[in-house]
């Protein structure tokens, strides 16, 4: 049974616990409301993916450091989602969904994690908060960036306050920044591997940033200020296809170190593993309507996974359970949003974002 917990105060002994110990004070997904000078909000989740610690470590990092003793110069929800995985160090548990799926708009919107995600939401749009931080981890060598789900300038501002790597994306569905996006500037922080110093370092000065604001800020960027890329596709792995890294005999033997084509600007002629059996195409990728567009991508006939067009992933990872639980990665393109930036009345999706004429390819 999910259920929601919501405090007005720190549980005593909460800021001494990492991630994994957290399931001793919290009995489930909690959220927690800090008061401080300013009474807006910031909202800040951690923990939807119970492997990946760093915003708890920041958080809790902030508030010892900082905020133990001293008046927050803002209110402060945080949201600590899955204390239940962090225990046992994985994304989730097998029992579990993806939390990260679960927020309204998304596919599980109606499950028992999705209706007390809609609580969340609810209640958060009541305290209309100066902005929404969601902090991740990859399982692969990634460098930080942020994502957002709207190109406007105060979205583009938040997140690069962060990195001027900015990803936009609007699949998968049920995403708590896409959720939150709808009434506050919201931001997804992909924060490198969980453990790395630098990545809760880096966090914290964000966080400490955004509390400090007045307002977030809306003016227009410069085109040199931030690199923005479009996720066009998403690469999986049939849960039944046995994969392997290096010298090892499985059905895909990627190659051993994937991850660093991370944020790489790919070749057509590339490959990423050898095929040593199962089914005709190892791999499925899929657009953001989750159409097929596998053959736009890759090639598969000479023993090899190939790649027959330029291509640039994110979030490639060596770990195999997170592979079939989610996907083996992303694919982007380089967007110039200068001339695109979605004004104020206008939809989620830019009007003016150039159209491609690949085929098979997703609008922008």
């Amino acid at each position: 049974m999910v259920k929601l917990i919501e405090l007005d105060h720190l549980p005593d002994g909460l800021l001494e616990r990492p991630a994994s110990a957290l399931h001793h004070s919290l009995d489930g997904p909690t959220l927690i409301h800090l008061e401080g000078r300013n009474k807006q909000p910031l909202f800040v989740s951690v923990l939807q993916h119970g492997n990946e610690v760093t915003g708890w470590e920041a958080i809790r990092r902030l508030l010892k450091s900082h905020y133990e003793f001293d008046e927050l110069p803002r209110s402060l929800s945080i949201l600590i989602a899955n204390a239940r995985a962090a225990k046992y160090r994985l994304r989730r548990l097998d029992d579990q969904l993806d939390y990260n799926r679960c927020w309204p708009g998304g596919q599980h919107e109606d499950s028992e994690p999705g209706k007390l995600f809609q609580q969340i939401t609810d209640r958060m749009r009541s305290l209309s908060p100066i902005a929404s931080i969601d902090i991740h981890n990859n399982t692969g060598l990634n460098p930080h960036y942020a994502a957002i789900n709207r190109v406007r300038p105060e979205f583009l501002r938040l997140a690069e306050n962060f990195s001027s790597k900015v990803v936009f994306f609007t699949t998968p569905l049920g995403t708590q920044s896409m959720s939150f996006s709808g009434f506050c500037p919201a931001t997804t922080l992909e924060c490198g591997q969980a453990g790395e110093v630098h990545g809760t370092d880096h966090s914290i000065g964000f966080l400490e940033t955004c509390m400090h604001m007045n307002a977030i800020p809306t003016a227009p960027l410069d085109a040199d200020e931030v690199h923005l890329f479009h996720m066009v596709a998403t690469v999986r792995v049939p849960d039944d296809v046995l994969i392997g890294f290096g010298h090892v005999p499985t059905e895909i033997t990627f190659r051993e170190n994937l991850d660093v084509l991370n944020f790489q600007e790919l070749p057509a002629g590339i490959s990423l593993g050898d095929i040593n059996g199962g089914p005709p195409k190892p791999l499925r990728v899929a657009d953001i309507n989750d159409i097929d567009v596998t053959d736009h991508y890759f090639r598969f006939d000479r023993g090899q996974i190939e790649t027959v067009r330029e291509i640039m992933p994110s979030m490639l990872t060596l770990d195999r359970r997170v592979i079939h639980q989610d996907c083996l990665c992303y694919l982007m393109e380089r967007i110039h949003f200068e001339d695109h930036v979605e004004g104020t009345a206008h939809d989620p999706l830019p009007d003016g974002i150039r159209r491609s004429d690949r085929p098979g390819e997703p609008s922008i």
